[in-house]
């Protein structure tokens, strides 16, 4: 801000700069390129990450089915038409290769963190390790292209993420950042695999980041949408799985849906505690990992010598199901058994041997045979006719998910994404509501809560959420400080830092940067009709003393009065009380909205 000598003008002059001032105040206040704004940025860096990890794994695997398979086509479609010796020894052989991949790979990558994406958000700091994930994403291409019976959504996810984390690694950002790349990196792998945008978005909120405020889920939504964009401009928009249209227009359909949700969350509780008991097996199994994944390899095979349709993620055989290709008889009805428990039983021996992938095709399979399986027993006693049996398989693969995931409203979301078909909705939500309440109360755990309470950590997700709350501290959400001014400076320099900034306070520090005040846009009011003088005017004349302070090594538990009694959005961070040396900024808003998710979570979980 200009100050002239010419006292004949420099009222006039005066007066236009503090109104112009405090209009661009007021427009910065509403317009600026916020902590948000960044984010989303973050996050559509991160989107265009998950999708060119999609494609690359899509032409990857093709190239691993050419090693294994020597020609081309869909996992299922070519075992079908191989003789049973080659049907046994090709997933034996990937299993012992995709098992070496990670035998000699993580010795050769050295001491890891874990690679758990639950595990580094609720009890870590966000970080991936990159040479680790590397070695199980390969591992995974190589389960997948030799037939396991796993999901490729797993490896683009654990891809998506590390790569997400890594990049906040090297920019050396906070963990509270990091762990919010890791969520649109979950998001965006979700996303680009299956083509569904929304059901990205709800995974990464729900189950990775236990977080539903607009904070976190607005770069979710902008990972998953950047992500499907780029994969949809490789492979085109079209359904996963074809449903036959149906109209729900009568309410005595419902009962039979309420039926099917029940016997799947019985179902899926029992899915549940098998996969627990298959990795105790194989962990008995004294031998390296690459064994175990031939064992399980070899379990598959023998498997497969009568039902090929085990290979893979069963994309194939539940679009058969959907289309209606088994037909409601005795014949039909005992083919669907079977292969729904030669699918279980070739699931268990993959992920128990400990081969890296995801559940969540599997789950659809066998949620889609088991939902066939009831409607076909239905028509077989003459009773829910008129209900097509893909109706009954669409709504099983919802209800499944629910069970095992713990997560009705992702269930949903998913199928309809996967199916576009809209007209499935009120049984599809009733199965998965119902699916959901019969599994909790068999199992407590879900697929993904599971493996964090075997190494201690949490009992439950809602438990997992407000104890990793309570004992986060000041460093893992400290963001970079708010630009400070030091004590010398003019008040022109802090006026031009009002009005290039939203902040409502900005600290004053020393030579030593240590924190000796902070001066508050109210206070520079007294000023604005001030004529020459102002010029001589500092920061020292009119700082306040400095605020309570919080340190990095606090929790946000003991720093909670301070946040309360504060009228800062940014509270200042100091290296330590005694120091006082200015370090960073804890957002008060976030700190807020994160007691308020505990305080809510933990009443529904009290409910």
């Amino acid at each position: 801000m200009p100050f002239l000598r010419n006292t004949n003008i420099s009222g006039k002059l005066h007066e236009f700069f503090r109104c112009h001032w405090q209009r661009s105040l007021r427009v910065r206040e509403k317009i600026h390129f916020s902590e948000e704004a960044f984010h989303l940025v973050l996050a559509g860096g991160v989107g265009v990450i998950g999708g060119l990890v999609n494609i690359c794994f899509y032409y990857a695997t093709e190239l691993v089915r050419m090693v294994f398979l020597r020609q081309p086509g869909e996992l299922v479609e070519v075992a079908e038409k191989m003789p049973n010796w080659q049907r046994v020894m090709t997933p034996t052989i990937g299993g012992l290769c995709a098992g070496l991949v990670l035998y000699w790979g993580l010795r050769l990558a050295g001491p890891q963190r874990s690679t758990n994406m639950l595990e580094v958000v609720v009890a870590g700091d966000g970080r991936l390790p990159l040479r680790g994930g590397l070695v199980k994403f390969i591992s995974a291409l190589v389960t997948i292209g030799s037939g396991g019976s796993i999901g490729r959504e797993g490896g683009i996810v654990q891809l998506s993420a590390t790569f997400a984390s890594k990049w906040g690694q090297i920019a050396k950002w906070h963990p509270y950042r990091l762990r919010l790349l890791v969520g649109c990196g979950a998001a965006s792998g979700i996303a680009a695999a299956y083509n569904a945008p929304i059901s990205g978005a709800v995974f990464a909120a729900l189950i990775v980041l236990g977080n539903f405020s607009m904070n976190h889920f607005a770069p979710l939504v902008f990972a998953s949408v950047v992500a499907t964009m780029v994969s949809r401009s490789f492979f085109g928009i079209k359904p996963w799985y074809t449903v036959p249209p149906f109209e729900f227009t009568s309410v005595t359909q419902l009962p039979w849906f309420l039926c099917l949700g029940i016997v799947t969350g019985v179902m899926a509780a029992a899915v549940l505690k098998l996969l627990n008991g298959a990795g105790e097996v194989f962990k008995r199994v004294h031998a390296p990992i690459f064994i175990r994944l031939a064992i399980g390899g070899l379990g598959v095979g023998v498997i497969a010598m009568w039902y090929p349709g085990v290979w893979g993620n069963g994309y194939v055989i539940t679009n058969r199901i959907l289309m209606g290709e088994y037909p409601a008889e005795m014949a039909g009805l005992l083919f669907l058994a079977g292969l729904f428990l030669a699918k279980l039983a070739a699931t268990l021996m993959t992920v128990g041997s400990g081969a890296v992938g995801g559940v969540f095709t599997p789950t659809l399979f066998l949620g889609a045979s088991l939902g066939a399986l009831f409607g076909s027993g239905l028509q077989a006693l003459s009773v829910g006719e008129g209900l097509p049996v893909s109706t009954f398989a669409v709504v099983g693969m919802g209800s499944m998910l629910s069970a095992t995931t713990r997560s009705p409203l992702l269930a949903m979301i998913m199928v309809f994404e996967i199916s576009l078909d809209y007209s499935l909705m009120p049984p599809l939500m009733l199965a998965c509501v119902v699916s959901f309440l019969v599994s909790r109360r068999l199992h407590p755990e879900s697929i993904y809560t599971e493996p964090l309470r075997l190494k201690g950590l949490a009992v439950s997700q809602e438990a997992l959420a407000s104890e990793a709350t309570t004992e986060r501290t000041v460093g893992d959400l400290m963001r970079a400080p708010v630009p400070p001014v030091r004590e010398t400076a003019p008040l022109g320099e802090i006026a031009n830092r009002f009005l290039t900034s939203a902040n409502n306070f900005i600290p004053v520090v020393d030579a030593r940067n240590q924190l000796v005040g902070i001066i508050a846009l109210q206070d520079l009011k007294e000023y604005l009709a001030a004529g020459d003088e102002v010029r001589v005017v500092i920061a020292y004349d009119i700082m306040r003393p400095p605020p309570a302070c919080v340190t990095p090594g606090q929790r946000l538990l003991d720093v909670l009065p301070v946040v309360l009694a504060s009228e800062q959005r940014n509270i200042p961070v100091v290296n330590t009380l005694k120091e006082n040396r200015l370090v960073g900024a804890l957002a008060r808003a976030e700190v807020l909205g994160i007691f308020s998710e505990v305080i809510a979570a933990t009443r529904k979980a009290e409910a």
